[in-house]
C-alpha cells in the first residue's frame, strides 16, 4: 500500500500560536531572491496543522506533513516535535 502512495511534502517551522484545541499555526520562513535586485528577501508561510495529541506548544520548532484535507484550512499535520522552546522549562509556580 504504501509503495503505492506518492511522497508527501514535509516542512519545518516554529509553532507561531494554538488558538483552537487540535489546532496549531506554524510558520515557515524562507529565503528568496528578488529578480531584480538580487538581495534575499524572507518569506513567511503560515501552515494549519493537526495536532492529535496536542504535544507540541507556542515556540516550539515543529516537522510538519501534507495530508488529506481534515478542516476547511487544514491540510498538514504534525510528524514529531524536533526542539522545545526555552521559555516553558521557565514557568514559574506560585
Amino acid at each position: 500500500m504504501s509503495e503505492t502512495r506518492s511522497r508527501r511534502r514535509t516542512a519545518t517551522g516554529i509553532v507561531d500560536r494554538a488558538p483552537k484545541d487540535k489546532t496549531l499555526v506554524v510558520k515557515a520562513v524562507r529565503l528568496v531572491e528578488h529578480a531584480k535586485y538580487h538581495r534575499y528577501v524572507k518569506r513567511v508561510t503560515l501552515y494549519r496543522v493537526h495536532d492529535e495529541a496536542g504535544e507540541a506548544k507556542q515556540g516550539d520548532t515543529v516537522e510538519i506533513m501534507e495530508s488529506r484535507p481534515i478542516s476547511k484550512t487544514k491540510h498538514w499535520r504534525l510528524v514529531r516535535v524536533v526542539s522545545r522552546s526555552a521559555r516553558q522549562g521557565s514557568e514559574v509556580v506560585s
